[in-house]
């Protein structure tokens, strides 16, 4: 029996691959190194939808086109954003999502790729007894998710953040992505099986994950010895956040795209840059104390950095709270859950596992 259907193939697909032995990743004909920080995620988005979509416009276009479902979004869930924001922000962020039209059309796919971006600042606005602001059409995905965050954008912290956005994107069949194919298999609409996918996003296995990277680098740099700490860690049976990948048996490639970024703010003239310079120095330093503890506390796998270790660190650069850190993955990876939920339902097959029974049988009278 394939345990967690390892090794199990429950989708062809043309979107992505994830060669976990080589430490590759694809997506559509392109290395994520072609595409992370030189496509912008506009750009991404068109690549993950082209042939799922009859209208799709151009790049340019594109661009336009979801700056308008900002706009639409957030007029949509205005009324309803001091209801939501009690909630956890991850919970607000997909309470809001599920109020959207239930559709296959890209105007449907358009306002799901908006509301992570527009919901997620509002909420965080809120939360800290401010107004939230309204989105500008015009300007740039990543850049209007932080001006709609702070009311300002430096360019430098947008590319950042719309790289981040390009690199997440797509990742296989991975959890979130296969709960979000479960459902599109029903022929239910976008907004049915992308909110499947966050459901999925939300644990502590999957995208919950980058944000107790940063509680981690805390804790370390409180206690003033990296070694020492992760060998307790390890000895009390807890996991060390950003390390280790149920796919990857080398270091995930993710890891040094986003390392890259994080290495281009460290180097600005800014105080944030020599801040997030500083900040990236340390956290080297616990990653390769990190590694070397993991290599001779389990010298029987091959545990690596992986996504979440420099996630962790681009998000916190660019102004976000290590709570939200999930919802900016999932504004990510929407584009790649809309574009995996077509190609399903292009094939018009339901998603039916078997499952073996191993409980108690009843009595049977003869």
């Amino acid at each position: 029996m394939a345990n967690g259907l390892d090794d199990v193939v429950a989708a062809d697909t043309v979107l992505s691959d994830v060669d976990g032995a080589g430490g590759h990743l694809t997506i559509r004909g392109h290395s994520l190194m072609e595409l992370a920080g030189r496509w912008r995620y506009a750009q991404v988005v068109r690549l993950l939808f082209d042939g799922f979509f009859d209208d799709l416009p151009s790049d340019a276009e594109l661009e336009k086109a979801i700056g308008n479902a900002r706009v639409e979004v957030f007029d949509r869930v205005r009324p309803m954003l001091t209801q939501l924001a009690p909630l956890d922000i991850y919970s607000g962020m997909r309470a809001g999502m599920a109020m959207l039209p239930d559709g296959d059309e890209l105007a449907d796919a358009l306002r799901l790729i908006a509301a992570p971006a527009v919901l997620t600042p509002a909420l965080l606005r809120l939360g800290r007894g401010e107004t939230p602001i309204a989105p500008d059409a015009k300007a740039d995905h990543a850049g209007d998710m932080l001006r709609m965050l702070a009311g300002t954008a430096s360019p430098a912290l947008a590319t950042a953040l719309d790289s981040y956005l390009v690199t997440v994107c797509d990742h296989g069949l991975n959890a979130s992505t296969f709960a979000t194919r479960v459902v599109a298999s029903t022929q239910a609409g976008l907004t049915s099986a992308i909110l499947a996918g966050l459901g999925a996003l939300k644990g502590p296995l999957h995208g919950g994950a980058p944000g107790p990277v940063i509680a981690m680098l805390d804790a370390i740099e409180a206690s003033g010895d990296a070694t020492a700490w992760l060998r307790n860690e390890i000895a009390h049976g807890e996991r060390i956040m950003g390390f280790g990948h149920r796919i990857y048996r080398v270091r995930d490639p993710r890891a040094d795209a986003l390392k890259a970024v994080v290495r281009q703010l460290g180097s600005g003239n800014a105080k944030s840059g020599g801040e997030t310079g500083s900040r990236l120095a340390f956290a080297e330093t616990v990653e390769q104390a990190a590694l070397e503890v993991l290599k001779i506390a389990k010298p029987q796998r091959s545990i690596q950095t992986n996504v979440e270790f420099y996630t962790a660190l681009l998000l916190e650069a660019v102004g976000f709270p290590k709570a939200a850190f999930s919802n900016v993955f999932a504004a990510g990876r929407v584009a790649g859950w809309i574009a995996h939920a077509r190609e399903q339902q292009a094939t018009g097959r339901l998603i039916r596992p078997q499952s073996r029974y191993v409980g108690p049988m009843p009595d049977l009278v003869a």
